[in-house]
């Protein structure tokens, strides 16, 4: 994406100044051309460098950031507070410069015009597609409060199950690095210190040994390459999974990880079906809120399976058919459940209930999540712990049978 700088008129002829991201040029008057605008002038702005994706990363709006300014702006609404009102009290009220600029932006498009769904989807870097047409559909049918408030919840859930996931990870996280840190240690000082020993006395030194002894003299002759190849695969690695091609690899490898791809795959599905359900509820055609919800999933091969279902939606075939079809990513209970509520004509209300399953079965297994994986990373710590001591073991056994 590129982020552009245009110079445009309103309808009634007022002058505004702005910036819009768009994969081109193109892209980017077609959106300008779509909130009614008239473009005077429209030009690329400098290309960020690579710094620049290090800062952005490191000051980007969090979750949780982003559903405190959600659940502030409900209650502000709630309360009968304009939309200006209470825009400039959720521009007074935030500390994050990143949010509260893009609160500055959102209120100054909507005080000249803008609607507030329009104003928000200038601010895309932030907020999702699934939030900008909850707040589009909220417009059309008068229910900005509710809108709101359910984004609010939405996003707590969301929040709440980033927060239980990097949880889970700290432990293992910790264990293995601890286990790495023993061993680099062990390889760079106790071995250099017992080969000695061996060589004096011609005693065979096991395989297992004599690469240990090997990965500890490497070490401490090319450390500094190890570190410089480190930091550069480290880059190159974050680049790749930048990249259009990096992403869907990446989204591919999290479904299919052992332990955490069937954790990944009900919360798709559990954002998919809620998503779903409060967007045809609110008057979205189903082809339409199924293309939404892909896009709000939050994994590309998710996004492009639902962006095919939803064709085949529009091409006259039922969703539930589509979904059995694709039964690696939605297990069988979702397309028979669904064609249940297109059998009954409420379609919304399973989409619910499938969201409200699926959420129980992520909060059972993010309880049991530490559980699962304390077995698994003792089983693997051990194994490289055993064949650590047995390189030490093993020639001091043959030493002893020497003498």
């Amino acid at each position: 994406m590129a982020k552009f700088k245009y110079n445009a008129r309103t309808k009634e002829g007022e002058l505004q100044t702005g910036f819009v991201e768009a994969a081109n040029k193109e892209r980017a008057s077609n959106i300008l051309a779509g909130h009614d605008l008239f473009i005077l002038n429209l030009e690329i702005t400098d290309k960020k460098k690579w710094y620049d994706k290090i800062f952005l990363f490191l000051n980007r709006v969090k979750i949780n950031d982003l559903m405190i300014f959600t659940r502030q702006f409900a209650t502000l609404m709630q309360s009968k507070i304009s939309l200006s009102g209470s825009l400039q009290n959720l521009y007074n009220q935030t500390k994050k410069p990143i949010l509260k600029e893009a609160i500055f932006e959102i209120s100054s498009d909507v005080d000249s015009g803008l609607s507030l769904s329009q104003a928000i989807e200038r601010q895309k870097n932030i907020f999702s597609d699934f939030y900008i047409n909850m707040v589009r559909t909220a417009e059309v049918t008068g229910r900005l409060e509710e809108a709101m408030t359910f984004l609010a919840d939405y996003l707590d859930k969301e929040a709440t199950w980033h927060s239980r996931i990097k949880g889970a990870l700290i432990y293992p996280f910790i264990v293995v690095l601890l286990f790495l840190g023993v061993a680099i240690v062990m390889l760079v000082t106790v071995f250099p210190q017992i080969a000695p020993i061996f060589e004096e006395v011609n005693v065979d030194l096991p395989f297992l040994t004599q690469v240990f002894l090997k990965s500890g003299d490497f070490m401490l002759n090319w450390w500094w390459a190890i570190i410089l190849i480190l930091i550069l695969l480290f880059f190159l690695i974050i680049d790749y999974f930048q990249s259009n091609e990096g992403k869907i690899v990446l989204n591919e490898l999290v479904i299919k990880v052992p332990v955490f791809g069937n954790l990944f795959k009900k919360i798709y599905i559990a954002r998919f079906a809620e998503s779903a359900s409060v967007l045809i509820k609110g008057g979205v055609p189903v082809t339409q809120a199924i293309e939404i919800s892909g896009r709000a999933i939050g994994n590309i091969v998710y996004r492009e399976i639902l962006g095919d279902i939803a064709e085949g939606v529009r091409g006259g075939e039922l969703l539930s058919d589509l979904l059995s079809k694709n039964e690696y990513y939605f297990p069988l209970l979702v397309g028979q459940m669904v064609a249940t509520g297109e059998g009954t004509g409420r379609l919304d209300e399973i989409l619910s209930r499938i969201s409200f399953f699926y959420t129980r079965e992520v909060n059972n297994t993010l309880n049991n999540l530490v559980e699962l994986i304390q077995p698994i990373l003792i089983a693997v710590v051990g194994v490289f712990v055993g064949l650590l001591f047995a390189s030490i073991l093993l020639p001091m056994y043959n030493l002893v049978q020497v003498f």
